[in-house]
């Protein structure tokens, strides 16, 4: 039998044998390679969501768990914002505390020392309640009064002043009755007399004038 008539009684066999006699072309090549790449993605796309539904049946105590975590990072925030709050208000405090001592000791530095000084001023006040009789007398007398002066002006550089209220009227604040009595013409509760100076130091009161009050 010849090769002819073979082909003609399997036609089908005669198309396979030519089919497989001819090479394969690149452009086949890489198509055949193409569609492996999209089996492969589409059993990845499958894992994925096999996973993703295993996910999806856990998240309901994973939401749990982080609604926790969210909480106590919620709670540790604001307990660290109140702290830090807390050290602001404190450090304020602190600062506000020490320029208030700073503002005292700068007005208030000399009070002691102006507070010594007035054992001697009233000491040369009463000296020169005595008359100058001779010249010698009078030349002291000047000197006391020079001295005094002296002492009240360097007083007065650092805001120590003196308290004189005669005629004026009676200020508990600043002024220590000694006595009342019937005052004349004066009006009532006004100084008539006045026993010792008052001093006070930057407003506030060193010493409280010694006075004799009218009725």
């Amino acid at each position: 039998m010849s090769d002819e008539q073979n082909k003609q009684d399997n036609p089908v066999k005669g198309e396979a044998d030519t089919a497989a006699a001819e090479p394969v072309t690149a452009t086949e090549q890489s198509e055949v390679t193409d569609q492996s790449e999209v089996v492969e993605q589409a059993d990845t796309v499958d894992q994925t969501e096999t996973s993703d539904v295993a996910t999806d049946e856990q998240d309901p105590l994973a939401a749990l768990d982080m609604i926790k975590q969210l909480a106590a990072a919620q709670e540790e925030i604001s307990s660290l914002k109140d702290q830090m709050l807390r050290t602001v208000a404190d450090a304020q405090n602190t600062k506000r505390r020490a320029e208030q001592d700073v503002t005292k000791a700068r007005k208030f530095g000399t009070e002691k020392f102006a507070g010594e000084m007035l054992p001697i001023i009233d000491s040369l006040t009463m000296a020169l309640q005595n008359p100058a009789n001779d010249e010698a007398t009078k030349a002291l007398h000047d000197g006391l009064e020079m001295t005094l002066k002296m002492f009240i002006t360097a007083l007065e550089k650092f805001n120590v002043l003196e308290v004189d209220p005669q005629g004026e009227a009676f200020d508990p604040a600043l002024h220590q009755a000694m006595s009342m009595v019937d005052g004349g013409e004066a009006a009532g509760n006004s100084v008539v007399a006045v026993m010792q100076k008052g001093f006070t130091i930057n407003g506030r009161l060193l010493r409280p004038a010694m006075v004799v009050v009218a009725k």
